[in-house]
């Protein structure tokens, strides 16, 4: 099971470095919520993710040719 402090400073360090993010960390941080009993889901195409983490919804462009990293605006 998920240690919430872990997933808490995962989530700082991610928001601190926006500009070196992957959609792997975003779904990692996903899961880890989700093994602590928050209701969350995934959907999208390759382009284009949409997430939900109880009531919040966000989406991201995954589509960046050559690079993993998101763009910084996601």
């Amino acid at each position: 099971m998920a240690e919430r402090n872990k997933v808490e400073e995962r989530i700082r360090e991610i928001a601190g470095r926006r500009k070196n993010t992957t959609l792997q960390e975003i779904e990692w941080v996903l899961n880890q919520l989700a093994q602590l009993g928050w209701e969350t889901s995934k959907r999208g195409t390759p382009h284009n993710m949409m997430f939900r983490v109880a009531e919040q919804k966000f989406s991201i462009c995954s589509h960046n040719r050559g690079s993993k990293q998101l763009k910084r605006c996601y």
